[in-house]
Formats: structure tokens, sequence, C-alpha cells
């Protein structure tokens, strides 16, 4: 069951990060130089669904993961070993990703225009470079350290 679910997280990783790098390398200097919050709108239409799907998988499956290395959730936070470290790093990483998110959907989208873009562009990046950072501690899970 570990590697079904293993598949299920890593393909809703490449989803979630890849829809926003996506995004943010491609269609977002676009969307600036163009001051075009239609074309941001379209994107986020077409993607949120799949892109919050993607999100909802890797947190049930990410939590699974987690439990069946560590049954002891409360040793998640104590970081004593290596993996319980990546495991609190995985849910630091979350929970910024949720609060930039949270900030975006409550505070700049209903205010969206061409002014407000740069706003939505800097939360933009931020998802995106918290995804990428997601996709390094996971993969760390398997390869060890990068440092």
């Amino acid at each position: 069951m570990y590697k079904y679910v293993l598949v299920l997280h890593i393909l809703s990783a490449t989803v979630w990060t890849g829809g926003h790098l996506v995004l943010a390398l491609a269609l977002l200097p676009k969307i600036l130089r163009e001051r075009s919050v239609a074309d941001l709108l379209a994107f986020e239409s077409a993607y949120e669904k799949w892109g919050m799907a993607a999100l909802v998988v890797q947190v049930l499956s990410g939590l699974w993961l987690a439990y069946s290395l560590i049954p002891d959730m409360g040793s998640w936070f104590a970081g004593e070993n290596f993996v319980t470290r990546l495991i609190l790093l995985k849910l630091t990483l979350l929970a910024l990703t949720l609060a930039v998110a949270m900030d975006a959907r409550l505070r700049v989208i209903p205010r969206l225009s061409a002014d407000t873009l740069p706003a939505m562009a800097l939360r933009i990046r931020l998802i995106t470079l918290l995804g990428v950072a997601f996709v390094i501690v996971g993969t760390t899970f398997r390869t060890g350290p990068w440092w």
C-alpha cells in the first residue's frame, strides 16, 4: 500500500508544483507586463479545481506516509531524528502554504485589479517556492540530506 500512496503523493506534487511553476515562470511575466487580470483569472479558473484537489491528496497522502513511517504523531514535532525533522519541515511548509493561500484568497483576490497584480504575483511566487521546497524535502526522505 505504501508504494501506491507514495505514487499518488508524487503525482499530486507534480500537479501542484508544476502548475505553479508554469504560472510563475511562463505566464506571470506576460500577465504583469500586460497588467492582465483576465489572463490570471482564466488560468486560476482552469487550474484551481485540479490544483486544490492535488493539494488535498498531497496532504492526506503525506499524513498517511508520515504515520506509516512514524506512528507516534507527537514525535513528529519533537524533531528527535532525521525523519521526524523532515516531517516537521513538511508540516511547516504546509502551514506556510496555507497561510499565503488564505492571505491571497481573503485579502488580494477579492480586490484583484491591475494595481494589485504585483501583490498577487508575490503570493504566486511564494507558493511556487514553497512547492519547490516541498519537492526537495520530499526527495530527501529517500536520498538523504542535500546539505
